[in-house]
C-alpha cells in the first residue's frame, strides 16, 4: 500500500494550507482553485487533505455512501436495509482524459447484454459524494465534462439520462482543483463555482527550497518512517477540523459584519451573490478555525482574500490576483458602510438648529458636497489619453473589443474538443451508428440488429445473443479546437494612418474567441526588414494579448517573410500536434515593402501560394483605409484561397445588424 506525502510536512503554502482546512471546516464553501507554476506540491498537499477529514458515516451495501442518520429516499439503492457503518473520507480523482461514462456512471452493459436489466453502473461522482473530488489539470479538462461537473456542484446531485437509464443521486463533495495558468484558463462558469483560490509559488529563498529537498529526498528513501513522524501532527490538524466543525453552528455573523461583507464585494463589482455567500462561509469557517463565537474584522479580511480574487475579473484578459493595496482600500472603505445606518431625528427640521443637527448628522453640507463632485470632475480624467503628443510614442491603445463572428476551419476534424470548428471524436453528440469506424458501442442499434435473429440463434430464456456482425459503433460529431495562429502587419503603413487601435481592438476581440472557444493561439508580426514569432502557439491566450499590448510598430512591410515564418510556425507544430488543425488570420492592408527575392508583392502572393498548397486554411483581415484603395489583401486572399474580411466584418453584431437592415428593405 502506497503511503502518502503528510500534510503536515509540506513547506510553506499557508494560504492554500488555511483554505484547504477552512473547507474540510465548512464544505459548503465550494472548493478551492489552486493556481501555480509546475513543480510547487499542489498535488501532494491536495491529496494530503483528505487524511484529515473526519470518517463518514455510511449505510452498509449503499454505494452512493448515504448517511444512516438521513438516508436519501430518492436513492437508486433505497430503501436502504444495511446497517450503519463507518470508512474514511475518500479523495476521488478525476483525470483529464476521463470519459463522461466514467464520471456520470452509466448502464452496467455487463448485466444488460447477459441477464436483459436495466442496471446503473455508479460513476466517480457518486464516489465522490461526502467526500473530495479533485482534479488535477482542471483547466484542460474538456468542456462536456466540465458542464456536468458545473451543475452536480451547483445542485448537489448527479442526473443521468441516456441509454434508457433514468437516474438520479446526491453528489455533494468538495471541489479541488490545481492548473498550471500557462497552459490556459479555465471558463468563467467554473471558475466561479470554486468557492476560494490560491495562487502558489515557488520559494526563492535558499533556506525554504533546502528544506522542500531534504523532507522529499526522506520520504522517498522511508515513506512510512516519514509518514510515522508527521502523524502527531496531521492528527492534531484532524481533531482541530473535528472540533471546529462541531463549533461551526454555533459561531454567529453579527449584522455589522454581514454589511461590510456585502459593501466589500460591491466595491469590486464582482457579478451575482455567489460571492458574498462564500465570503460569508469562509469567514463564519474561519471564526470556528480560531475558536470564536462571532466573526469579526479579521475574519472578514482573510475571507476576502481568498474568495475575491477569481471574482474581480472582468474580462479574460484581465490579471488574476487581488493586491494587497486594493484590498486595505476596499475594506477601509467597507468599515465605513458597515455600521448601520443611523435613525433620522425626529425634530423639526424647520425647528431652532434643526437643520444644522440633519447637517452634521447625517450628511455633509450641501457645499462640501458639492466642492467634493465639483473636485471629482475636476480632477484628472484617467479615462482619456494623455496629450497627443506622447501618445504616438506608445504602443496604440486598443479599441474597445467586441463580440466577434465565428471563423471556422472547413471540412470535419478530429482534433481536440473545443467550440470552434466541426469534428467527429469521441465526444459530442451520435450522429449515426456505424459497422467500421466511431468511438464507443452503440446500444440501441446493436440490440437492433441482433433483436432480429434471436429465435433463429436459438434464444429461449433471458439475455441476448449477440454475434459480431451485431455490434454497431456510435459515431459522434462535436465541435474541435484549432490552432489560431495570428500574423498581424505592425508597419509603418498601418501606424501611421493610426489605424493601429482599431487592429489592435479587433485582434483582442478574435483572441478573446479564441480563449472561449479553447484553442491554442500564436502571434507573428512583421516589421521593418524581418518577421518574428512574438507569442509560439500556446493555451495562455492572456499571453497572447500582454505581447499584442507592448507590440511595437512603424518600419517597412515584410508581408513575404511574415507569411513564411507563419508557414515555418505551422509546419513545426504540426509534428507536434498533428491532430489540431490550424486556422492563419493574417490582418495587413497588404501594401508589401520588402521583399525576398525581389518585387514585394510577387513575393507575398508566392508566400500565400505555398500556404495554399500546404492546406492551411486562412482569413484576411484588410486594414486598408481611405478614399484610394490598391485591393492588395484581396489578391492575398485569393492566393491563399481565404476569404477577405474588412474589420467591420469581424463583428457578429455589426453582421447581424446589416442583415436585418437588408431584410428589412
Amino acid at each position: 500500500m502506497t503511503v502518502g506525502y503528510p500534510f503536515s510536512a509540506v513547506v510553506g503554502h499557508p494560504d492554500l494550507r488555511l483554505a484547504l482546512l477552512l473547507n474540510a471546516v465548512h464544505p459548503g464553501i465550494g472548493g478551492v482553485l489552486v493556481r501555480g507554476e509546475k513543480g510547487t506540491a499542489k498535488s501532494t498537499i491536495v491529496r494530503g487533505l483528505a487524511a484529515l477529514l473526519p470518517a463518514v458515516a455510511v449505510v452498509e451495501h449503499c454505494r452512493f455512501a448515504c448517511d444512516p442518520a438521513r438516508p436519501d429516499p430518492t436513492c437508486p439503492d433505497a430503501p436502504h436495509d444495511g446497517a450503519a457503518t463507518s470508512r474514511p473520507a475518500r479523495l476521488v480523482e478525476l483525470p483529464v482524459g476521463a470519459t463522461e461514462d466514467r464520471l456520470v456512471g452509466s448502464l452496467d452493459l455487463e448485466r444488460a447484454l447477459t441477464e436483459g436489466v436495466r442496471a446503473y453502473q455508479p460513476g466517480l461522482l457518486a464516489g465522490a459524494h461526502r467526500g473530495v473530488l479533485y482534479v488535477d489539470e482542471v483547466n484542460l479538462l474538456h468542456d462536456h465534462l466540465v458542464d456536468l461537473l458545473l451543475d452536480a456542484a451547483a445542485m448537489g446531485r448527479a442526473h443521468v439520462e441516456r441509454e434508457g437509464v433514468s437516474i438520479s443521486h446526491a453528489a455533494s463533495f468538495l471541489l479541488v482543483g490545481t492548473m498550471n495558468p500557462e497552459e490556459g484558463e479555465l471558463r468563467p462558469q467554473l471558475l466561479d463555482r470554486f468557492g476560494l483560490t490560491v495562487t502558489v509559488l515557488a520559494a526563492r529563498d535558499t533556506d525554504t527550497r533546502t528544506e522542500v529537498v531534504r523532507r522529499r529526498l526522506a520520504y522517498e528513501a522511508d515513506p512510512a518512517g516519514f509518514a510515522a513522524r508527521w502523524t502527531p501532527d496531521d492528527a492534531d490538524l484532524a481533531a482541530r477540523i473535528a472540533t471546529a466543525r462541531a463549533a461551526l453552528a454555533a459561531v454567529t455573523l453579527p449584522d455589522v459584519e454581514l454589511r461590510r461583507i456585502a459593501a466589500l464585494c460591491a466595491a469590486f463589482e464582482v457579478d451575482g451573490m455567489r460571492a458574498d455567500l462564500v465570503v460569508a462561509r469562509t469567514a463564519l469557517a474561519h471564526a470556528a478555525w480560531r475558536g470564536a463565537a462571532a466573526v469579526d474584522a479579521s475574519d472578514v479580511e482573510v475571507a476576502a482574500r481568498l474568495a475575491l480574487p477569481h471574482r474581480k475579473r472582468r474580462d479574460p484578459f484581465d490579471e488574476p490576483g487581488l493586491e494587497e493595496e486594493q484590498l486595505q482600500q476596499a475594506l477601509s472603505a467597507a468599515a465605513d458602510e458597515a455600521e448601520p445606518p443611523r435613525p433620522e431625528p425626529e425634530d423639526d427640521p424647520d425647528g431652532p438648529g434643526g437643520g444644522q443637527d440633519h447637517g452634521e448628522n447625517s450628511a455633509p453640507p450641501q457645499g462640501e458636497q458639492q466642492s467634493t463632485s465639483d473636485g471629482e470632475r475636476s480632477g484628472p480624467d484617467t479615462s482619456r489619453p494623455s496629450g497627443s503628443g506622447g501618445g504616438e510614442q506608445a504602443p496604440a491603445t486598443p479599441a474597445p473589443a467586441f463580440r466577434a463572428r465565428l471563423l471556422q476551419v472547413p471540412g470535419l476534424g478530429e482534433g481536440a474538443p473545443g467550440r470552434r470548428s466541426r469534428s467527429r471524436s469521441e465526444f459530442g453528440r451520435v450522429v449515426r451508428a456505424s459497422t467500421v469506424d466511431g468511438h464507443g458501442l452503440h446500444l440501441s442499434a446493436t440490440v437492433a440488429a441482433a433483436a432480429p435473429h434471436q429465435s433463429t440463434r436459438g434464444r429461449t430464456g433471458p439475455g441476448l445473443l449477440l454475434r459480431g456482425e451485431d455490434v454497431r459503433r456510435a459515431v459522434r460529431e462535436g465541435k474541435e479546437g484549432n490552432l489560431v495562429l495570428f500574423a498581424v502587419d505592425a508597419s509603418g503603413s498601418m501606424a501611421a494612418r493610426k489605424r493601429m487601435s482599431a487592429v489592435s481592438g479587433a485582434v483582442l476581440s478574435l483572441l478573446r474567441d479564441a480563449y472561449q472557444r479553447r484553442d491554442k493561439v500564436g502571434l507573428v508580426t512583421f516589421r521593418g526588414n524581418s518577421a518574428e514569432l512574438t507569442l509560439p502557439p500556446t493555451s495562455s491566450v492572456d499571453a497572447a494579448a500582454a505581447r499584442l499590448k507592448r507590440l511595437r510598430t512603424g518600419g517597412r512591410t515584410p508581408l513575404a517573410d511574415g507569411l513564411l515564418r507563419a508557414r515555418k510556425t505551422l509546419a513545426a507544430e504540426r509534428l507536434r500536434d498533428p491532430r489540431r488543425r490550424p486556422l492563419l488570420v493574417v490582418v495587413t492592408d497588404g501594401r508589401a515593402t520588402v521583399g525576398v527575392h525581389g518585387d514585394p508583392v510577387r513575393d507575398a502572393l508566392r508566400a500565400a501560394a505555398l500556404l495554399a498548397a500546404d492546406g492551411v486554411a486562412a482569413i484576411v483581415v484588410d486594414c486598408e483605409h481611405g478614399l484610394v484603395r490598391l485591393g492588395l489583401a484581396a489578391r492575398l486572399a485569393l492566393a491563399l484561397g481565404a476569404n477577405c474580411l474588412t474589420l467591420d466584418e469581424l463583428s457578429a453584431d455589426r453582421v447581424a445588424g446589416v442583415v436585418r437592415a437588408a431584410r428589412a428593405a
